[in-house]
């Protein structure tokens, strides 16, 4: 079982961390990604798991920050990011991060696990529906840009 990264894993996480926001189109800028990822360790503002291969590689990691629900009067967290490297998709690492996910969020007593991902990423769809994650369509994402 993966457990919350630490401050040690802070090089591995940012490495994937690069990755994930490239694959979202964003530049790189590694030192303020470590600098990100490092104040939301420090923090407790995340949790971080990063999973390592049988060699102790860096393949693939999820963040997830606490929340709550006013409608169902309980604590959430939102699955924030998920990536795992190219090289190690269809291996089960995506899952393996989905379950540490749902096993922290029920140990800290939440009601529940919410995650939006891009209307164009098929593969993340199916991952996460093949992991038992239902899409809400109830409710509409919307955002507010303050620049």
């Amino acid at each position: 079982m993966l457990a919350p990264a630490t401050l040690a894993d802070l090089g591995d996480a940012a490495m994937l961390f690069d990755l994930y926001r490239k694959f979202y189109r964003k530049s790189s800028d590694l030192p303020q990604e470590v600098a990100f990822l490092r104040e939301r360790i420090t923090r407790h503002e995340s949790v971080i798991f990063v999973a390592r291969d049988d060699h102790g590689a860096a393949i693939g990691f999820a963040q997830m920050y606490p929340s709550f629900s006013s409608l169902s009067l309980s604590k959430v967290f939102i699955l924030y990011d998920l990536f795992v490297h190219p090289e190690a998709r269809q291996c089960g690492v995506g899952k393996q991060l989905l379950a540490a996910c749902v096993v922290h969020a029920k140990s800290a007593g939440a009601g529940s696990l919410n995650l939006s991902t891009a209307v164009d990423n098929f593969v993340a769809q199916a991952l996460y529906e093949s992991a038992g994650w239902q899409r809400d369509d109830a409710f509409y994402v919307y955002e507010f840009m303050i620049t």
